[in-house]
């Protein structure tokens, strides 16, 4: 079984763009890992893409920073991000 950790929490979701605006608050994050978004009524498990901060593509980035990810489905504010490690 592989193991979660957690990562960030999103604050804002652009759906035009589909992109989820995230903070790392425990980890980084690559492109190529998988995440976990869990929410009230959010649930799923995708590969990252893409992270962008301020339009500038990044391969990963540090924990601390905000970052805009590419997602597969609707998330919402406070949202938790985990990264599926193992």
């Amino acid at each position: 079984m592989a193991e979660e950790i957690k990562i960030g929490i999103v604050f804002s979701y652009f759906s035009k763009a589909g992109v989820a605006a995230i903070k790392l608050t425990d980890s980084g994050l690559k492109v190529g890992d998988t995440i976990h978004i869990k929410g009230n009524t959010t649930d799923f498990t995708q590969k990252v893409e893409s992270i962008q901060i301020e339009h500038e593509i990044l391969k990963e980035a540090e924990k601390g920073l905000d970052i805009g990810i590419k997602v597969n489905e609707k998330v919402r504010s406070n949202d938790i991000i985990y990264k599926i490690v193992g």
